[in-house]
């Protein structure tokens, strides 16, 4: 399952945009939220929080200080300082930070990059959802049997 999402959402992004390389991330992030979605690093609150703010960050340090190197540290303590601060450590936001602060990104490319977000998130949700239901269908088995 997570490598069909992962094809998917490249296939959608490649539809609608050039810059797959800012969204490479987004592929270890949901291979991580379909491997484990408990996990305190996978957990869908966690993915947006951290996803989220790095590319927002990046986004912005581009726009305020150009590509490079000061606008990736910027964007690397901002992201951490956030991440760490509302205990959202999500390790492949940190790809996402850098992504978006070594290249001029566009606004298109940032909302681009929500909706994949939001796709994944939807999914990981219906995933959910799905295991819920298959666990109320079959009843678990009793041991005093």
């Amino acid at each position: 399952m997570p490598t069909v999402v992962v094809l998917l959402m490249l296939a959608f992004v490649q539809a609608l945009s050039d810059q797959l390389l800012i969204f490479a991330s987004l592929a270890s992030s949901a291979f991580l939220v379909y491997l484990d979605p408990e996990h305190p690093t996978n957990r869908v609150r966690t993915f947006l929080i951290a996803q989220g703010s790095a590319a927002l960050l990046g986004f912005a340090s581009v726009s305020v200080l150009g590509t490079g190197f000061l606008a990736a540290g910027v964007t690397m303590v901002l992201t951490l300082a956030i991440i760490i601060t509302l205990d959202a450590i999500h390790p492949p936001a940190m790809s996402t930070a850098l992504s978006f602060a070594f290249r001029r990104n566009s606004l298109k490319t940032l909302v681009i990059f929500g909706l994949a977000m939001l796709v994944i998130t939807f999914l990981v949700v219906l995933q959910k959802a799905a295991f819920g239901w298959c666990r109320k269908q079959v009843p678990p088995p009793s041991i005093y049997k």
